[in-house]
């Protein structure tokens, strides 16, 4: 799907998008001679259409995610009714033609029934992490933090 009128040149460079790492890109948009402002614009023009692809790809990415979502459910409640079966009349192992099932034992695990009961010597200790909100609200305010301080960079934006 093209969104936008491109030129043979940056419709090349739209095709080797997806194949190309960025530096070789970005060296083949050195290699096309035109002014500044029409260069900026066309190659614009491939920023928003690699923008559609990449989402349309994370849409994709979404729906089969659900997708195998509901699958691994649906085989966690056929095996569920095939145990729960099994256990029914009392039989732990079935041979078959094709497979062979079994009901086992997993192994130990914990059930935590009140963790604040739970003596400090089976916690882990956690490393602090850094609130990069409040200290930027701070630095902002003016105080002096050692280690920090408030940087301003740039980016492009295209509307």
């Amino acid at each position: 799907m093209k969104l936008y009128e491109m030129t043979e040149n940056y419709n090349q460079v739209l095709e080797m998008a997806e194949q190309l790492d960025a530096e070789t890109l970005k060296d083949t948009l050195d290699s096309i001679d035109e002014a500044i402002e029409i260069k900026v614009e066309n190659t614009a023009k491939v920023v928003r259409s690699l923008e559609g692809n990449v989402d349309a790809i994370d849409s994709e990415i979404k729906r089969l995610t659900a997708k195998k979502s509901t699958l691994n459910n649906n085989i966690k409640g056929i095996k569920n009714y095939m145990q729960e079966s099994m256990e029914q009349v009392g039989k732990d192992k079935i041979k078959g033609q094709l497979f062979n099932v079994g009901i086992q034992n997993n192994q130990q695990s914990v059930n935590v029934l009140d963790e604040k009961k739970i003596n400090l010597n089976y916690f882990i200790e956690q490393p602090p992490k850094l609130d990069k909100k409040l200290l930027l609200a701070d630095l902002k305010e003016g105080k002096e933090v050692e280690g920090a301080e408030i940087q301003q960079t740039r980016s492009l934006r295209i509307r």
